[in-house]
């Protein structure tokens, strides 16, 4: 985490100056406090328990189909996800129009030690991903992961937002993010780009949604909104894992994913979600 934030301040001083200055964020969530607070320990560490049923899952291996929706295309086919909790997770997705693939790696494991990702169409090429598109949470698509972060990964916090209703359903709003050392223009970038705040539903705990922001290539200033909402949740080995994903970008639905099988703890080798 040091040489990742490293990279990322070398990455601020030399574009700082081509962005305009950070933004209120896109939604009324108020700014999370700089360090844990203990209300959002306790509801995080009980979250956790519901999603694993106190069990540690190191890796999770989801099968199932996808639905993508981007502008005028709307196709569905096989997709496989995977993740580990070092904070690394790939998704290949197989459609009419071709594979497409995606690979994000915060743990650390890559060349340099620091955040890597990238992307491919049907076409095969790969595209390096934006550094400041992989400071949130890799693994989007399993909450568990996020909230153990926050809870026990060097540098980051937990931060209580607040009792709210979303969807007409009574939450409890949690904030988890890259603690900032102090309130330096980069510091506070790191700590809004690595934001994720979650949303746990009141009577079970477990996550209704999530929330981030991704940004243009040439702007990580700029906050585009992405909600990630979890429905279907069945046990697996003592677990509960969310059968149904629908992630939004812009508000609008851009994948809806339906699993047909969700498997734990197969030892996933970091290896894997290295770029190649």
């Amino acid at each position: 985490m040091r040489l990742a934030q490293i990279f990322f301040s070398l990455f601020i001083s030399t574009h700082l100056l081509l962005v305009p200055p950070l933004p209120q964020q896109a939604t009324s969530t108020p700014p999370p406090q700089a360090a844990s607070d203990g209300q959002a320990i306790l509801l995080a560490q009980r979250a956790l328990t519901a999603l694993t049923g106190g069990t540690t899952i190191s890796d999770v291996t989801l099968t199932g189909t996808a639905r993508r929706i981007a502008g005028s295309d709307d196709e569905t086919g096989p997709v496989i996800l995977k993740a580990i909790a070092a904070g690394a997770s790939r998704l290949e997705l197989n459609l009419p129009s071709g594979q497409r693939r995606e690979f994000r790696n915060a743990s650390g494991g890559t060349p340099a030690g620091a955040p890597a990702g990238a992307w491919s169409g049907p076409d095969g090429v790969s595209h390096e991903i934006a550094f400041h598109n992989l400071l949130a949470e890799p693994a989007w698509f399993f909450p568990a992961h996020a909230i153990g972060r926050g809870l026990s990964a060097p540098g980051y916090a937990v931060s209580y937002i607040g009792h709210e209703t979303k969807d007409s359903a009574a939450v409890e709003h949690l904030a988890i993010f890259q603690k900032s050392a102090g309130s330096t223009d980069a510091e506070m970038l790191l700590q809004h780009l690595s934001q994720v705040d979650i949303w746990l539903d009141s009577s079970t705990l477990l996550p209704a949604a999530i929330t981030f922001n991704i940004h243009p290539d040439n702007n990580a200033a700029l906050d585009i909104p992405i909600e990630v909402r979890f429905s279907g949740y069945r046990p697996v080995n003592g677990a509960q894992i969310p059968f149904r994903i629908q992630k939004f970008i812009n508000n609008g639905l851009a994948l809806d994913l339906q699993f047909e099988t969700a498997v734990l703890n197969t030892g996933l080798p970091a290896s894997g979600f290295n770029l190649q």
